[in-house]
């Protein structure tokens, strides 16, 4: 893979991934966006009144918090598998029975399938983290 020099030595910084990992990395993070929204319009949709706002901004706000503490590149306690696929099927399949409480079968669907293939991918192309790093 040819990478441009850069005349101020920076090179060390960016990481040389492959397009599929860069690929799969980019659908993880559209797949956590998408789970968050998914438990939002689950909130306002399925509840009325106070509820809905509780359960509306409540839901999405557990599942980041859960997401940044343990999952995120910079988390405060990362985690390693099997904790960390345990996490990562917990909030990508609330986003998706969100979407199927909600009556949005096919997006549930699509977003399972998804969420499926970039699990899948993390594991062929060794993107999981063997070990925690503080």
């Amino acid at each position: 893979m040819l990478v441009a020099q850069r005349p101020w030595g920076f090179d060390s910084l960016r990481p040389h991934l492959d397009p599929m990992e860069y690929a799969n990395y980019a659908l993880r993070f559209l797949l956590e966006l998408a789970a968050l929204a998914a438990l939002v319009f689950w909130g306002f949709e399925e509840f009325g009144g106070v509820l809905q706002w509780v359960i509306g901004l409540g839901a999405p706000l557990v599942a980041a918090t859960v997401w940044g503490t343990f999952m995120s590149p910079k988390a405060s306690r990362p985690t390693v598998d099997p904790v960390r696929l345990l996490i990562e099927v917990v909030v990508f399949g609330s986003g998706v029975a969100a979407l199927l409480a909600s009556g949005e079968t096919a997006l549930g669907l699509v977003f399972a399938g998804l969420a499926v293939l970039h699990l899948g991918l993390t594991f062929a192309l060794g993107q999981r983290p063997a070990q925690a790093v503080p």
